[in-house]
């Protein structure tokens, strides 16, 4: 597949985005790539039948003119699926389009940009974002009287997003004469640059520092991008003079972005810092049912059961799993049941059925700490080898499904105190970032990452 044909795709795909709501965007397009441009066909990858036939009969005419516009002549698709367990290729993205010759600061940041289903009410509470959800909330209710600035980081489809937004929507009714900006980090270096092109710094400084409440989502974004960073510690500095609220997301604590200046990450440590993890088993199984209830859908208790089971890895992808259910039974006007959930998920069922074992998460660990998955398995219980032990006991809680007696058999035969104990001891680790705590983050990370 040549570089063409994957840019040819993308661009579409930016023209798309730009038409439907974002979960329909994720739920129909994200999981689809180009693999052929051959004849003025376009050959594109999808994850099964029915997501192939649901773009077919609901977005075809506006596919069409994405490529239209994209290639600048008639292209035709066609539809491949891909198989189960399919890796994506990675490919070099191509050089980013040049920018508009002018963008008013005004039509990119405020409440237009905010939307309508993130709000306080919307958001699902558990054990895993607890804490980033009471600090959002004071803040919306206390705008720069506490955790100023507030940087909530985590893994992607967690949630941050949606608690930066929601205090903007609780803003806006709490203080409806009060300015507040949401804006990604991505847009405020295009803007920037923008205003740069056009000599209008003046007026790009002036509309971020007059803000009563600054939210910048995906801060690493900066990374590496000294101008764009100079400008925002300004603007910080300005806004944390005045005593203006700063919210920020990343990815990453401040401290692990490559690449950020040493006083932006003083700065961003300056308030709170708190961290949003993914969501039980229970809390993922809430979730699907309050998105069901919005659609005004009636989900079977074994059919979220089964989604919850499955899909773990963010709540984004657990959101787009019931919407293909969803959609596909009001396809085909029948009653959701399990066995319709089960084909239709096939794919997402197979894929996280092959990323986690309890077996992988021994050996990830042990690699970790240089000990050998014989001694997480046996008897030995000085420190070097007890803590490696715990915190492989955690992650396979946390990735797995598998039972706390089924964890301990799997580490020797131990009982479910111990396991339960491990879980315990490894989670006050983490809240106050102890080393065993961090390196907790860090395997988590590299055992689900990728999902």
């Amino acid at each position: 597949m040549s570089q063409a044909t994957i840019d040819l795709w993308n661009q579409a795909l930016d023209k798309i985005r730009r038409e439907l709501p974002e979960q329909a965007y994720e739920t129909w397009f994200l999981a689809t790539r180009a693999v052929d441009l051959s004849d003025d066909t376009l050959a594109i990858e999808v994850p099964n039948p029915f997501v192939r036939d649901w773009i077919a009969s609901h977005y075809t005419e506006l596919i069409q003119q994405a490529l239209f516009s994209s290639a600048g002549r008639p292209v035709r698709l066609e539809y491949r699926i891909a198989p189960i367990g399919a890796e994506p290729e990675t490919l070099v993205a191509a050089d980013p389009a040049p920018a508009a010759p002018e963008i008013d600061v005004r039509e990119a940041v405020g409440s237009r940009a905010l939307n309508p289903r993130y709000t306080f009410d919307q958001f699902v509470i558990g054990p895993a974002n607890r804490f980033s959800h009471a600090a959002a909330l004071a803040v919306a209710e206390s705008p720069a009287k506490v955790y100023n600035p507030l940087f909530i980081y985590g893994r992607v489809g967690l949630g941050k997003t949606h608690l930066m937004q929601a205090i903007g929507h609780h803003l806006q009714q709490r203080f409806p004469k009060s300015k507040s900006i949401y804006i990604s980090s991505e847009q405020f270096t295009n803007l920037m640059i923008t205003a740069l092109q056009n000599r209008s710094m003046g007026q790009f400084r002036d509309r971020f520092r007059s803000a009563d409440v600054l939210m910048i989502d995906d801060v690493h974004f900066l990374s590496g991008k000294e101008a764009t960073q100079e400008a925002f510690f300004h603007t910080f500095n300005a806004l944390y003079d005045a005593h203006r609220q700063i919210v920020i997301s990343s990815d990453r604590p401040p401290k692990e972005i490559r690449g950020l200046e040493e006083r932006l990450v003083s700065r961003f440590e300056w308030g709170l810092v708190t961290d949003v993890q993914p969501p039980d088993l229970e809390t993922r199984i809430a979730i699907l049912r309050k998105k069901a209830a919005a659609q005004g859908q009636s989900v079977p208790d074994t059919v979220t059961g089964f989604i919850a089971e499955r899909v773990t890895s963010n709540i984004r992808e657990l959101e787009g799993a019931l919407n293909r259910v969803i959609a596909y039974a009001v396809l085909i006007n029948n009653e959701i049941s399990l066995a319709m959930a089960q084909e239709i998920l096939r794919d997402m069922v197979a894929e996280s059925q092959r990323l986690v074992t309890i077996d992988r998460i021994q050996q990830v660990v042990a690699d970790h700490f240089s000990v050998s998955v014989k001694d997480l398995k046996g008897k030995r219980r000085d420190r070097a080898i007890s803590v490696p032990r715990q915190i492989a006991m955690a992650i396979s809680r946390r990735l797995t499904e598998s039972s706390l007696p089924a964890i301990g058999e799997a580490f020797g035969g131990r009982d479910h105190a111990t396991v339960l104990y491990a879980c315990q001891k490894l989670e006050t680790a983490r809240k106050k970032q102890e080393p065993a705590g961090k390196a907790l983050e860090k395997l988590l990370l590299d055992l689900s990452g990728g999902c």
